[in-house]
């Protein structure tokens, strides 16, 4: 074993140190010091090794996809700040309210957008928490549908392209983000569509809990409406397809595309009056929030493998994964049972850099083994990113500490129980093992365009 289970010594103190809320960074670095120390002492680690750590260093912020990160946080945080967020949710629930089920749509639409133009959770789900829960208590709306609705909603940020976690794990896993972005673009919207096929089958079959908009609420009626719906609507729906589709497309990269969309958004809140000093100073510091916590994470984590190859943590971790009862679909119920359990106490950012870099080589050691049934390496990697993907949706609102619902919990109006939220997220938790399983069936889900395929 040499040095082995030194490595899977530090592994564990690695996570108990987690589990007890130590700061992640803090976690990487430390455990990554004292290990090295002790392997130094037992002549098992060179200390030659440090040399590489400057250049992954150099190399990781070198990374000229990474300042997406950046560009679409402050894009979506002037969305947020700026009223248009909210401007839009009133809006739609206009559009909808005469329906049964008519908010919670509303609440699904909404947050579908929300997600592919902030790319951010708790963003998403804490501006629907503040702006539409409260509507839907008042209007009569069952709490645990109303909060299970929101929770899923918000989190399709974590799916939905720009994802801050699709952009991060292209990296780590070595994809493109462009086809990471296609890929993931029919699981998501599928998501969406069985959360709004979900509360229309709880409106129309049980009375009462999803009752429609009074029409003394609906205060936007006819041409009205739909002078609204182009003004608070349209444009941000345009600037979602614009970003998008100019990645897809190809005609610029997902950081050029970031940069333009930023200032849309900047444009769009000065075109409605909203852009004033403290929403620019906001939108700044959570960007800046965001993507020092991205980078300390990344530098410290790249510290942590350094060491934990050395001592041959990562060689052993690789020999059992790969030899496990059912080959690759036993990595693989393995590899999905290790992500949740972890998402359910860590966010998708420490995820992304503690388990990926060892799930990675061990499935690429099995696709050279044949023993996959995906005929190119890119179509598995993007496959099995998505699947992670919308594994990471259903640990962030599973009861008892998801993410989600703590962020929903913190805004949610008296009268709506943390009980009501907890138990109000294990349909939705239900849905996303649904779509979960139907990506494992059917890869053509994920990989439904040649250049993806490809």
């Amino acid at each position: 074993m040499g040095a082995e289970w030194l490595a899977m010594i530090m592994f564990a103190i690695f996570l108990v140190l987690l589990l007890v809320g130590y700061p992640v960074a803090f976690s990487f670095a430390g455990t990554a010091v004292i290990f090295g120390a002790i392997g130094l002492l037992l002549g098992e680690f060179d200390l030659n090794r440090l040399i590489i750590l400057f250049s992954r260093w150099f190399k990781a912020v070198d990374n000229f996809t990474l300042l997406a990160v950046p560009f679409f946080v402050f894009m979506g945080a002037i969305l947020e700040k700026s009223g248009l967020a909210e401007r839009m949710l009133t809006t739609i629930g206009m559009a909808l309210g005469r329906l049964k089920g008519g908010l919670g749509l509303t609440v699904v639409i909404v947050g579908a957008m929300l997600a592919a133009a902030t790319g951010v959770v708790a963003a998403t789900v804490i501006v629907m928490g503040l702006l539409s829960l409260p509507t839907m208590v008042r209007y009569g709306y069952d709490h645990r549908l109303a909060t299970g609705l929101i929770t899923a909603s918000g989190t399709l940020a974590q799916l939905l392209p720009p994802s801050l976690v699709l952009i991060l794990l292209a990296q780590v896993v070595g994809v493109s983000v462009g086809d990471l972005f296609l890929g993931a673009m029919v699981p998501g919207l599928m998501l969406a569509t069985i959360y709004g096929l979900w509360v229309i089958f709880k409106a129309y079959t049980k009375e009462g809990v999803a009752p429609a908009l009074p029409e003394e609420a609906r205060t936007i009626r006819g041409l009205a409406l739909v002078g609204e719906l182009l003004i608070a609507v349209v444009p941000i729906l345009l600037l979602i397809l614009a970003v998008l589709g100019s990645i897809f497309t190809g005609i610029a990269t997902p950081t050029e595309a970031g940069a333009v969309g930023a200032t849309a958004a900047v444009v769009l809140a000065a075109l409605n009056r909203n852009m004033k000093m403290p929403v620019l100073a906001g939108a700044t510091r959570s960007t800046a929030h965001i993507t020092g916590l991205v980078l300390m994470i990344l530098f410290c984590s790249t510290f942590f493998q350094l060491v934990f190859d050395q001592l041959g943590g990562q060689r052993l971790a690789q020999e059992i994964l790969t030899g496990l009862p059912g080959g690759f679909w036993g990595f693989i119920i393995i590899a999905n049972i290790a992500v949740f359990l972890l998402g359910i106490n860590l966010e998708f950012i420490e995820i992304t850099f503690i388990v990926m870099p060892i799930f990675v080589p061990a499935i690429r050691v099995l696709h050279e083994l044949g023993e996959t049934p995906f005929e190119t390496l890119p179509s598995l990697m993007i496959w099995f990113t998505v699947m992670i993907a919308i594994n990471l949706n259903m640990a962030f609102i599973s009861p008892p500490v998801g993410f989600s619902l703590f962020y929903l919990q913190s805004v949610a109006p008296p009268e709506v129980k943390t009980l009501d939220i907890h138990r109000g997220a294990l349909p939705f938790m239900a849905l996303q093992g649904v779509a979960l399983i139907l990506v494992m069936v059917f890869p053509a889900t994920v990989l439904w365009l040649p250049s993806v395929v490809g």
